[in-house]
């Protein structure tokens, strides 16, 4: 099934206002924004839509703390809609909704959308790099850093789930849906990749008690790594937390930093993930510090040569 990856996650919030702000501020752009809630947009138009948890237009919660109330698949044609609304239709409930997307429930009771999907070129270029023995990746005389950059979330990356049964959980998307497991860290979870993509995973669920049932964390994809830290130190700047990194990851390699927000769960800025095809050869690790990354940042505010150290550091006698 040619399914890309998540095109749109639709959350019931406590507070509009707050979550508006935030994700503004995250760098996506508001779209029929409005006091009710609305739609963020990435610049290739996938999106987090936003609406007031008492709305009665949102599907039904699922009954823990989570926010989360809907994840829309894009997939690629008619046919695959077709496909997955004869896979799933064989034992479950499957709308077809007045936009012409699909609606249903996976085996852990998250709702689920496919779409074709609303994705869009992207337009901004990918960050350069300049190695010694190596082409040049910028033209002679051309600065890399630019203080002015948009620093924009690009695209839809991927979404984690908390759920009870992670093994029944991976079954349905790979078994029903054609997902391949690219690597697992033991003691969590597999991450997912569907057929329409290359990317590392668009989708990683990791083994909870039910009661912490939904979403962990979302991200958006960003031009380089020095994207994910000009947009997270923005971030910070706007006086938003920190939660984990900046860092990067080692599996799918992936650039991250995580920040708190008031949607319930963590967002993400990440950059540069693996691509792979079905020649692939899953890995599986335990679930430690050391496997979860190659390396971990603390963001401290600048600092200058000549000036007081930063705050924490040795200096020698």
């Amino acid at each position: 099934m040619n399914i890309i990856g998540p095109d749109e996650l639709l959350f019931g919030v406590d507070d509009v206002a707050a979550c508006t702000l935030y994700l503004s501020d995250y760098g996506l752009t508001p779209v029929d924004v409005g006091p009710a809630g609305g739609r963020f947009e990435a610049e290739d138009g996938t999106a987090v839509v936003i609406r007031a948890k008492n709305d009665p237009s949102l599907p039904a919660g699922l009954g823990t703390a989570s926010m989360l109330r809907k994840t829309t698949y894009g997939v690629a044609d008619a046919a695959t809609l077709e496909a997955i609304a004869k896979e799933l239709g064989r034992d479950r409930e499957v709308q077809r909704l007045a936009d012409g997307s699909l609606q249903t429930v996976d085996d852990m009771g998250f709702v689920l959308g496919f779409q074709r999907t609303v994705r869009r070129p992207v337009r901004t270029p990918a960050e350069t790099l300049n190695a010694p023995g190596a082409t040049p990746g910028r033209p002679i005389n051309a600065v890399a850093v630019d203080e002015g950059a948009s620093a924009r979330p690009l695209t839809l990356s991927h979404v984690v789930y908390f759920v009870p049964d992670e093994a029944k959980a991976a079954a349905f998307y790979t078994q029903r849906l054609g997902f391949r497991e690219t690597d697992r860290l033991l003691g969590a979870g597999g991450f997912l990749r569907p057929a329409g993509t290359q990317d590392h995973h668009t989708l990683f669920m990791i083994q909870t008690p039910p009661f912490m049932k939904g979403v962990e964390h979302f991200t958006f994809h960003m031009a380089g790594p020095t994207a994910v830290m000009q947009a997270g130190y923005r971030f910070i700047r706007k006086g938003y937390e920190s939660f984990w990194g900046p860092g990067r990851h080692k599996m799918g390699s992936n650039w991250f930093w995580y920040f708190n927000s008031p949607l319930g769960c963590h967002v993400e800025y990440d950059a540069d993930m693996d691509q792979h095809d079905d020649s692939w050869q899953a890995r599986a690790v335990p679930l430690t510090a050391e496997s979860s990354q190659l390396f971990l940042f603390t963001h401290r505010e600048k600092w200058a040569p000549g000036g007081p150290p930063p705050p924490g550091a040795k200096v020698p006698h």
